[in-house]
């Protein structure tokens, strides 16, 4: 009597392929130079962050389902706008004071 041994199994299937949702490069962009705003390109990088980062947002809604990233678009946005309202007002403060020192100087050029 022979031992009777159980036929190998056949291989699994092979895995479909994952069919997930792409992020969207320019939320990435945004998200990036959002970045860079903040420590190389102060300017530059936060306009190209708000710029990406609203096509991007546009991008996600029109294709809800395909297209990921809304998080980051908004993240870019967020420090591509903060970035742009401190140099305003980095501006504004600077033209104030100056304008201060000047005007306090001719008042004192002016009395004495």
């Amino acid at each position: 009597m022979s031992d009777p041994t159980p036929p190998p199994l056949p291989p699994p299937p092979p895995a479909a392929p994952a069919v997930g949702r792409q992020t969207s490069v320019l939320a990435i962009v945004s998200l990036v130079f959002g970045l860079l705003g903040w420590t190389l390109l102060p300017l530059v990088g936060s306009l190209v962050a708000v710029i990406t980062g609203h096509l991007a947002r546009a991008e996600v809604r029109r294709a809800p389902g395909a297209v990921d990233g809304d998080g980051l678009a908004i993240a870019g946005l967020v420090l591509g706008y903060s970035m742009m309202a401190l140099a305003i007002i980095g501006v504004l403060a600077a033209v104030l004071f100056f304008g201060g020192l000047v005007a306090l100087l001719a008042v004192a050029s002016a009395v004495g």
